[in-house]
């Protein structure tokens, strides 16, 4: 995990949510600690990681992921493990 990665984690896990972290810095970060990446059709996608999957939408006509696509992402990898 580079430094890049380390911020976007940090952002993710932030206190209020962040408005303006980017979907494509989440999806990356989420292929960088190792998840599966599924196209499910359209905007939907899904990430598997220790054997917890996160099906989600990505956003559409914006880069940044709304807050409650950043808070599903935080808590998927809170309980995949994964700390600051």
């Amino acid at each position: 995990m580079n430094s890049k990665h380390r911020k976007t984690l940090a952002l993710l896990f932030a206190q209020p949510t962040p408005r303006t972290l980017a979907w494509a810095d989440i999806e990356t970060l989420l292929l960088a600690l190792g998840a599966r990446r599924a196209n499910r059709g359209g905007s939907a996608v899904g990430f598997e990681l220790h054997g917890l999957r996160l099906d989600i939408h990505r956003p559409h006509a914006q880069k940044e992921a709304k807050p409650y696509l950043v808070k599903n992402a935080a808590q998927f990898l809170k309980l995949a493990g994964v700390k600051l």
